[in-house]
């Protein structure tokens, strides 16, 4: 069956293009807006697609010229159930309209018992687990070290090269990219290792990963003094880079030799992205903590960490919390999108679009020899651009240019990658048919106009 396009309407056979770019892009009052946020807004905070949102719904995002894009940005992975859903919507409406705050340990409210009740029903546990509540991914990763010091009693945590875990002072620490996260930012958080990640299109194996983690512990710090190893399943910022099955398992295996936490990193991964709910469920491995965020209230503030009860009772009474933290209209939204994922199918959903959209990738490598690599896991996909197959050179501007193209023709993408020569899919996974198909021949027109 044919999903009716968030931006058109499907009559028998026929549909409606969802695209509609009517001005140059950026269009003249967009331009106007984004001079005004030059004169008031902070500097660093620049803007990737000059085009000023009016409204959005589903998979597609109109400007305040009347340009209608479609959208594979997602909020940055924060849209799964796509922009607006009718029922996210209502339920954060009825919410607001009951009460919008008090601070839950001032004030407790059923919403944070339930739907912490229904997260650790789905999450991968095997033992029995709880769940807290916070704002942003940053504020989960850097709680879940919490929780692991505590029930630890040690002081050191190991990431990885091309992580991203946020831009809080330790979060910051364990992200990986220099620019343009950290430079000039420091110092950091102390007692943070990094070791290398393994990537099979640039190398290390898994082996050769798990061969240097071992190697830190020697050279770098010793095993009883790790609290936590935090790990994306798949890197997101990185480059969309899968972990393999023997290194998350050999992650597993170091940390119960060690008496070490897990923590898996699934802020970008979670909520349906990969074709399951959570990325780890692909993997025959048990985390100790996971982190939460992004898709998981579709777009509000919301993040947690799911973890064994008895290291999530390990702090201290009130060493964890925060005034805003579990926001009951949030949750009340991420409630929302658990129904969603459950009526509408968006797990399996996830799937269909991984299948369709990394045949086209690989049918676009086949033709473009500046695609050096295709790669991720459900409708979590990318490609790399390279200046050769031969030398994998990074190609950044490549990318940029393709990106540029396809926003001229009405498809908004995003970059990733520690080279920043990737391009990731983030679009939501309520995509109508007829709009992937739209989308996908759109970024097909831009890399024939980019790589020729």
């Amino acid at each position: 069956m044919q999903r009716p396009a968030s931006g058109g309407i499907v009559s028998g056979m026929a549909t409606t293009r969802t695209i509609d770019v009517r001005t140059a892009v950026p269009g003249p009052r967009s331009q106007a807006i984004l001079e005004r946020k030059e004169r008031v807004v902070a500097g660093p905070l620049s803007i990737v697609h000059p085009v000023v949102v009016e409204r959005a719904r589903g998979a597609a995002l109109t400007d305040v010229d009347g340009n209608t894009f479609i959208d594979f940005t997602g909020g940055v992975g924060c849209l799964n159930v796509g922009h607006s859903h009718p029922k996210v919507v209502a339920a954060a409406q009825e919410q607001l309209e009951r009460f919008s705050h008090t601070d839950f340990t001032i004030v407790p409210y059923e919403l944070y018992v339930t739907l912490a009740e229904r997260l650790l029903e789905l999450a991968p546990f095997r033992s029995p687990a709880k769940a807290a509540f916070f704002n942003a991914g940053t504020e989960a990763v850097e709680n879940a070290v919490k929780f692991a010091r505590a029930f630890t009693g040690r002081p050191s945590v190991i990431a990885f090269e091309g992580a991203f875990h946020g831009r809080t002072l330790l979060s910051l620490t364990l992200t990986s990219k220099t620019h343009p996260y950290k430079a000039g930012l420091g110092p950091f958080a102390p007692e943070v290792y990094r070791v290398p990640f393994p990537n099979e299109y640039r190398g290390p194996t898994a082996s050769e990963a798990l061969a240097a983690l071992e190697r830190a512990f020697t050279t770098q710090v010793a095993a009883e003094q790790v609290a936590a190893i935090v790990v994306e399943p798949i890197q997101g910022e990185g480059g969309f880079l899968v972990a393999p099955p023997a290194f998350l398992e050999g992650l597993r295996r170091l940390c119960d030799e060690h008496g070490i936490v897990l923590v898996v990193d699934e802020v970008q991964t979670g909520f349906g992205r990969t074709g399951t709910l959570f990325a780890l469920e692909h993997y025959d491995i048990e985390p100790d903590l996971i982190t939460v965020a992004k898709s998981i209230a579709a777009g509000l503030p919301l993040s947690g960490v799911l973890g064994k009860a008895e290291i999530m009772d390990a702090p201290g009474d009130s060493a964890v919390g925060g005034t805003y933290v579990g926001n009951p209209v949030a949750q009340a939204a991420a409630l929302a999108v658990l129904d969603v994922f459950e009526e509408e199918d968006l797990l399996e959903r996830a799937v269909v679009l991984g299948e369709t959209i990394r045949a086209r990738m690989l049918a676009w490598q086949e033709r473009h020899a500046q695609i050096g690599d295709v790669r991720g896991l459900g409708a979590m996909l990318a490609i790399e651009l390279v200046e050769s197959r031969e030398t994998r050179e990074p190609a950044s501007g490549l990318a940029d240019g393709v990106i540029a193209a396809a926003a001229e023709r009405g498809l908004l993408l995003l970059k990733a990658g520690i080279l920043s020569n990737c391009i990731r899919v983030l679009v939501p996974l309520v995509i109508s048919d007829a709009e992937l198909d739209e989308a996908l021949g759109v970024w097909e027109e831009a890399l024939e106009r980019v790589l020729g």
